[in-house]
């Protein structure tokens, strides 16, 4: 059995890595954290909410159930719990400063929320992690985005996942939900790179392509424990 668990799934890559899993006839089921559920109904997808930042202490086996009508989940709860199941983890948790209102605020949840999701992923018995950082992620960047990033980077990898996979996409195509007046300005500059098919790393990519390049690579063996997945690997993967 396949299972799939996910974290930030009302975001742009979220919700079409979401809509690629539920595609996906190899996953089982899809298990999907969050703070609150989407509006969404699918036969494999599990929606547990909850305060993020304790998710360590979530009694998920009770939220799960709470969701089971006439013990559907059973099946799921008896996989994760027997350890007979393959886990792939999927975090696309992410913020902006003005949106966060903080730089603090940002951190706690681009760095300590992803690391809390690999935390308690990893203690449910889950072998690949895959996550949507940055293109310029950078430890010791001294820019603050992407310096959190590369930290965020860097902490996953003392996990030990058998694979961790950190993609790191140019600027993202998509139908946000909230206006972002530079991404805008940027992507209306940048879009002629993509009709032309130029620059294939720093041009714009869709959020559709990051997400089927994330779940393409899930379920591909690789001989690599730590991957850094740059944008036109993606463009590459999603084709």
């Amino acid at each position: 059995m396949k299972i799939a668990l996910i974290s930030g799934t009302s975001g742009l890559v979220g919700m079409q890595l979401l809509h690629q899993l539920m595609k996906s006839s190899q996953y089982d089921f899809i298990l999907s954290v969050g703070r609150r559920k989407l509006a969404l109904k699918h036969d494999k997808l599990i929606q547990i909410e909850g305060d993020l930042f304790s998710l360590s202490s979530w009694d998920w086996e009770a939220k799960v159930r709470a969701e089971s009508l006439g013990g559907h989940y059973n099946e799921f709860i008896d996989a994760i719990s027997s350890k007979t199941a393959e886990i792939h983890a999927f975090s696309s948790l992410g913020t902006t400063i003005k949106v966060a209102g903080s730089k603090e605020r940002f951190y706690a949840i681009d760095h300590d929320l992803v690391i809390g999701f690999a935390a308690w992923a990893k203690k449910l018995g889950a072998s690949s992690f895959l996550y949507v950082s940055a293109m310029g992620a950078d430890a010791t960047s001294s820019i603050f985005y992407n310096k959190v990033k590369g930290e965020t980077e860097e902490d996953l990898k003392t996990f030990q996942f058998s694979y961790l996979g950190l993609f790191r996409p140019s600027l993202l195509l998509g139908n946000r939900s909230e206006f972002r007046l530079g991404e805008q300005l940027a992507s209306i500059l940048m879009k002629p790179l993509v009709w032309l098919k130029l620059a294939k790393n720093i041009r714009p990519i869709y959020d559709y392509q990051v997400a089927k390049a994330m779940v393409s690579t899930a379920l591909s063996p690789s001989s690599k424990s730590v991957e850094v997945v740059t944008s036109g690997q993606m463009q590459d993967l999603s084709q």
